[in-house]
């Protein structure tokens, strides 16, 4: 899994908190406690989604387009982290004549391909709207 799952949902979490769902960079960096230009490259993917809007100028920053309850994590993980559970590096070698050292890698894969499956099955149920409320909840605790 990859960081920039996490600082999107965050992210994305925070400006459905905000009233104005609006909130520059600095503000977002602070919030997911990371640096400014690691938002933006992230926020760059999420506008390009389709999830958020900007806005230049005084007063300006990112804006939540769509309805936190429509925005579930998986399409949020597919736009930025998919394939991050499947290692880059895998053990074996096609190429050699031990049974196990030939056909590890793909076996692997195969695994690693069903796994990420089922997390994105997890994660199509859980929404924006849903992360905010358990964050509320917490703090109620």
């Amino acid at each position: 899994m990859n960081s920039e799952f996490t600082i999107a949902v965050h992210s994305l979490v925070y400006l459905a908190y905000l009233p104005e769902r609006m909130a520059s960079s600095e503000a977002i960096a602070d919030n997911v406690s990371t640096n400014p230009a690691r938002i933006r490259k992230v926020m760059s993917c999420l506008r390009k989604g389709g999830y958020v809007a900007t806005r230049e100028g005084a007063g300006g920053g990112y804006r939540l387009t769509l309805d936190p309850s429509l925005v579930n994590l998986a399409d949020v993980y597919r736009l930025l982290a998919q394939g991050s559970v499947i290692p880059s590096w895998c053990s074996g070698d096609p190429d050699m004549d031990c049974v196990v050292g030939s056909h590890m890698r793909d076996v692997m894969n195969s695994i690693f391909c069903k796994a990420e499956k089922q997390l994105e099955a997890y994660f199509a149920g859980i929404t924006v709207a849903d992360v905010l409320k358990q964050i509320r909840d917490c703090g109620e605790c």
